[in-house]
């Protein structure tokens, strides 16, 4: 079965251009240079799965002409993956039903605690979005679609990846546990967090997303979740073969 995944944003928290910068990364011309907030939309047995509702949903989903989401999947609740949430109702209104959503049980806590609205029961002009929020522990299906959460760690935080068939999405890991490794074979495709040239406290530097992608083995890997200190085609210059730099707007099929 064909899956197709786009990348909506490949950037870090503070986007890129980083307001008040001008470095090379920062005033490029280069469309591959300008990086929103990450997010991903994986599309499998027509069911188009969106990764996180960042800040920048809204502009990402006009850009790419984006109108069907039939699910959510949660990485986790921080500001640069959650805080679009309100940009769900566009969706809820186009279909007319209220939005499936996935993550752990904090993720979906923090959605009950702090955007409350957003699991009301909708109203007749869905001028809210509309969710039903359901926290997972293990694989699971969305009709008729098994998806496989992937423990990480985000610094000291548990947080998710996920696999879809041979997809997996990695964003936001300082440390993948042995365990989610095992879940991470025979992969056609996977997007893998790589914020800057140095590790840092929460997530991987080149040096650790390179180290992991010849572990995990993928057929193709593609580096997201970057900040300004990596230029596209500096860094592009040095991956191995199978190693890629991701850009907003890429369109993928594994």
């Amino acid at each position: 079965m064909t899956t197709e995944v786009l990348i909506l944003g490949c950037g870090s928290s503070a986007g890129t251009p980083a307001i008040g910068c001008r470095c090379a990364t920062c005033s490029s011309d280069d469309a591959r240079n300008r990086r929103s907030r990450a997010s991903s939309v994986v599309t499998t047995a027509g069911l188009s799965f969106l990764i996180d509702t960042g800040p920048d949903l809204r502009t990402q989903a006009l850009r790419e002409g984006l109108t069907k989401v039939d699910a959510v999947l949660y990485t986790h609740q921080h500001a640069d993956h959650m805080n679009g949430i309100d940009d769900l109702r566009a969706f809820c209104y186009v279909n007319k039903a209220a939005m499936p959503v996935f993550g752990s049980d904090y993720t979906m806590a923090d959605i009950q605690t702090r955007f409350h609205y957003t699991t009301l029961p909708p109203g007749p002009w869905w001028e809210l979005p509309s969710l039903q929020t359901t926290a997972v522990h293990g694989a699971f299906c969305h009709r008729g679609v098994e998806i496989t959460p992937i423990p990480v760690l985000h610094g000291r935080w548990p947080v998710y990846g996920y696999r879809i068939g041979n997809v997996a999405y990695l964003t936001d890991v300082s440390e993948i546990p042995e365990a989610s490794f095992a879940l991470l074979q025979g992969l056609d495709l996977l997007l893998l967090d790589c914020l800057r040239e140095q590790p840092h406290h929460t997530h991987f530097g080149v040096a650790q997303s390179l180290a992991a992608a010849a572990r995990i083995g993928a057929r193709r890997t593609v580096l997201i979740h970057m900040t300004h200190e990596l230029e596209y085609h500096a860094l592009s210059q040095r991956m191995p073969a199978g190693v890629e730099v991701g850009y907003d707007g890429m369109r993928l099929v594994a």
